[in-house]
């Protein structure tokens, strides 16, 4: 383990000798040292014997940049976490790292990484659908309180909407019941319904039109 100034000052031929084989020595062993070289050059390559990392003076020559990890125990090289990977434009495309459990979670991230299966689970679990009645995502039997026609894949605001269930009235007819309960957010029909009219739907013997809906939003 070796630093020099790396300059070879006017001296004797023997010194001068001297002088410059510490300074091959210096750049045989990277310049390493438990601290940092007392004069630096941009672009100079320092290892930090005290943390094991191979450093790279800046071109400003104001900062130490790490390269990597000299595994000393195992004779390996290894990479720092959160790397970005990146082009040959210096655009980051990926990540050898963690990334906040809020991107796995939304699944909005577009950042490629190194993940564990444990957070690949964690992230499909809190993705799934929810089971909270009227949340988005999760399907409902409702009836339609406006007189129209609609069709599979409509969408209608909750307040058009009410909560019922479906039953069998005598041998030959469905009837679905009402409740009085407008779910919240926009529903897409799944199914289809006919035309009828709403304000006849306090009446306890109409037929009212009822189907399976989804919440979007």
């Amino acid at each position: 383990m070796s630093q020099h100034d790396l300059d070879i000052a006017n001296q004797t031929a023997s010194a001068a000798r001297a002088d410059l084989n510490l300074a091959l020595k210096a750049l045989g062993s990277v310049n390493s040292g438990a601290s940092a070289p007392a004069t630096t050059f941009a672009n100079m390559l320092w290892y930090d014997t005290t943390n094991n990392a191979l450093k790279m003076r800046a071109e400003a020559d104001d900062a130490w940049i790490s390269v990597g990890y000299l595994d000393q125990s195992a004779d390996a090289f290894r990479i720092f976490d959160d790397t970005q990977v990146v082009s040959s434009s210096g655009s980051q495309t990926g990540l050898i790292g963690d990334q906040a459990s809020s991107a796995w979670q939304t699944g909005t991230s577009t950042t490629e990484s190194l993940v564990s299966p444990a957070k690949i689970a964690s992230a499909i679990s809190s993705l799934g659908p929810s089971t909270t009645a009227g949340a988005v995502g999760t399907y409902a039997s409702l009836w339609l309180n406006v007189a129209a026609n609609s069709g599979a894949g409509d969408t209608v605001a909750g307040s058009s909407l009410r909560y019922g269930n479906f039953g069998t009235l005598g041998q030959n007819y469905n009837k679905f019941g009402k409740s009085g309960n407008a779910p919240s957010g926009t529903w897409r029909l799944m199914g289809q319904l006919s035309s009828t009219n709403g304000s006849n739907f306090d009446y306890t013997d109409q037929f009212f039109s009822g189907a399976v809906w989804v919440r979007i939003s």
